[in-house]
């Protein structure tokens, strides 16, 4: 019999290089619309397909371009059956030994039109005969495709048709949480490494997010590690929440210093100098571009602290600022990713647990909670100290639970940071034991209820002049009486701000 290679794609990339290569091994050319064009502009022989399926062309404005009896059976019939070949043979079925094919993208222009059935249907049978047919999704295959394992390129396939189809869902689904979901991802990068040296990890991004990650471009220094990919997250998280210029310095996926200020210099000079010696060895995120004075304070802590700084993310970078930076620290990666959106192209926060998935709300919307705080003491916080509480409550959101910081008394910056404590009273005590004498006059944000007096009557040993929490506890009489009795005004929030 003879053998045919079917070629009909999206990516024209390389297409007629390869069809030449194909047509040197002794394959004939079937192929589609746009491909066909491309390849005869090319000077290959080309079979219409619809000399083979006799469908009229592009019939049904091209929707019935490849489905056809004559196609799926040339591509599915097994060769290593003889009453198949046998069947094949009279029926003159054409013994289609490869199939190239790639999808439109759907993530570009999302709609009825753009649902590919015959593209799928062949990739699809192609894949499931791998041990007689070969089939190649992409371009950047075409150049071994021969060397590599028909099983391996059909498992490529099947992915290339979940990632295809998993966008269509979400075009179609109006259901918060389907009771089946797939989640199309693209990898982007294959990282340093993952959490530890000896873990491989790859960067996979969602189709046509907004997301700064997706847009984080290597300008110096060091490549992505899995951890810094975190931080840089969490980073971003933080940051996000504040119009005015915000930084934060992050370690081990919680902050270790958040400040806002009327700069980005100052902001970040606030962040770092909140607890230099956890910033050390740290990925420093802002919101706002930067420029050489706030470059400055990364040389300042370099050359007065010996503070090395692993990561600088940020939206923009001037250019005097990184020449700057590649000065201070050769292996310091600097990356931007532009302008923070306000908007998420993500139905979902994931977290994965090996097997099992969490999808849930973003905790976003802190702003509209303020008005349903309640002042609970006798004692109630001055219209600065509202303005710290809040500036409060959004740090204590990117904080691990569980999470207590203390907020200075004047300047919108964290003094000390307890995270990722087991009990409330651990990580008052680290916060508390950080800020040291920084503490008085400051405030004291839980991201939960406090179950017991004790984390207020500690607060105000330290000085401490206002206390946010949750409320909620059975005990929260207790907490309120120990606020009272030390004249210290307390405020629920009626929020928890876990993270996990």
């Amino acid at each position: 019999m003879k053998k045919y290679a079917l070629l009909s794609v999206y990516d024209k990339t390389g297409i007629a290089d390869f069809a030449k290569v194909l047509a040197g091994l002794g394959y004939e050319i079937i192929s589609t619309g746009g491909t066909l064009k491309v390849l005869e502009e090319a000077g290959i022989k080309v079979i219409p397909i619809d000399e083979i399926t006799g469908n009229p062309r592009d019939s049904f404005d091209g929707r019935m371009k490849t489905i056809s009896f004559q196609i799926e059976s040339g591509i599915l019939f097994d060769r290593q059956n003889p009453a198949h070949v046998k069947q094949a043979e009279e029926l003159k079925i054409p013994q289609i030994d490869i199939v190239v094919c790639n999808l439109y993208p759907f993530e570009e222009k999302p709609g009825i039109e753009t649902i590919d059935v015959g593209g799928p249907t062949m990739i699809r049978a192609a894949a499931k005969n791998y041990k007689n047919v070969l089939v190649v999704v992409d371009p950047r295959d075409y150049g071994q495709a021969f060397d590599k394992s028909k099983q391996q390129l059909a498992a490529k396939a099947f992915y290339h048709l979940s990632f295809y189809d998993s966008q269509i869902g979400k075009f179609f689904s109006n259901e918060k949480f389907p009771d089946e979901v797939t989640i199309p991802l693209r990898k982007t990068s294959v990282l340093r490494y993952g959490e530890n040296p000896h873990q491989t990890g790859a960067l996979y991004l969602m189709p046509k997010t907004n997301s700064p990650i997706g847009k984080l471009k290597h300008l110096w220094g060091r490549e992505l590690s899995g951890t810094n990919i975190g931080d840089i997250y969490i980073g971003l998280e933080t940051v996000r929440q504040f119009i005015e210029p915000a930084a934060a310095v992050m370690k081990h996926l919680s902050p270790c210093g958040i400040a806002t200020g009327k700069s980005a210099e100052e902001a970040l000079d606030r962040a770092v100098k909140a607890d230099p010696v956890s910033a050390f060895g740290g990925v420093i995120v802002l919101n706002k571009p930067m420029d050489l004075a706030a470059a400055k304070i990364i040389a300042t802590f370099k050359n007065e602290k010996e503070g090395n700084t692993d990561i600088v993310a940020v939206p923009e970078i001037s250019d005097d600022a990184l020449e700057l930076l590649k000065k201070v620290r050769k292996t310091m990666g600097v990356y931007t990713f532009g302008q923070i959106p306000t908007e998420r192209t993500e139905n979902w926060d994931l977290k994965y647990f090996a097997g099992a998935v969490l999808l849930q709300d973003f905790d976003d919307e802190v702003e509209s909670s303020f008005k349903d705080w309640k002042v609970v003491t006798r004692k109630k916080p001055t219209e600065k100290q509202l303005g710290q509480m809040k500036f409060g409550f959004k740090a204590v959101k990117a904080v691990r639970s569980n999470a207590v910081i203390v907020i200075d008394k004047d300047i919108p910056m964290t003094r000390g940071i307890g995270s990722g404590q087991t009990s409330r009273i651990g990580a008052t005590k680290i916060a508390l034991e950080q800020a040291a004498d920084l503490a008085k006059g400051g405030i004291l944000i839980s991201d939960s209820f406090f179950p017991f007096d004790d984390s207020v009557k500690l607060s105000a040993k330290y000085g401490i002049a206002a206390v946010v929490e949750q409320g909620g506890s059975v005990q929260d009489q207790a907490s309120i009486d120990a606020a009272d009795g030390a004249g210290i005004p307390m405020v629920f929030t009626g929020r928890r701000a876990f993270r996990h």
